[in-house]
């Protein structure tokens, strides 16, 4: 598949090592662009581990993108929650040096894509103030910010946001 000049793009879902890939690029990223601490990865890598513990095909969505056979970025759906707060997308990221090609529209919309046919009502995810192309991405598919409020945690003080999406 051919996408915005990239080559062998390819949408897959869990293999080996990619857990530590997702866990790894969020570490690096956030630490790199946001001064996040220890604390982070350690929440991205136990959170991560216990979901796919728990991970239950009909409720749950891991879709990984690689670009020339390497990870480029990933999203997931944690619908464990899914009959009251609603679906729970989690884990968005895209490779530095490929974002701004499409990639992480892709990976929302498969996100979306799978709630819908699944029969969610509502779909909701946490992230900050400042993460202005996430945002972009995600007002692109619908969603509209329900909640804000400033948290001390990963050694910052953030402007949390809870973005919802009723479908």
């Amino acid at each position: 598949m051919r996408e915005n000049g990239m080559n062998d793009l390819e949408f897959t879902d869990y293999y080996p090592g990619v857990l530590g890939r997702i866990t790894e690029l969020h570490a690096v990223y956030y630490h790199e662009n946001w001064g996040f601490d220890l604390s982070f990865e350690i929440q991205v890598a136990g959170e991560l581990a216990e979901f796919m513990r728990q991970f239950r095909e009909e409720r749950d969505g891991l879709w990984i993108v690689r670009s020339d056979g390497l990870f480029a970025g990933a999203v997931a759906i944690d619908g464990h929650l899914s009959d009251t707060e609603g679906a729970r997308l989690r884990w968005f990221i895209v490779e530095p040096s490929l974002q701004g090609k499409g990639l992480g529209r892709a990976l929302i919309r498969k996100a979306v894509g799978f709630c819908r046919t699944a029969g969610c009502r509502k779909i909701f995810l946490w992230t900050f103030k400042g993460l202005d192309s996430a945002r972009h991405l995600y007002e692109l598919e619908g969603f509209h910010v329900g909640e804000q409020h400033e948290a001390n945690q990963w050694g910052q003080l953030i402007q949390e946001q809870k973005f919802e999406l009723i479908l």
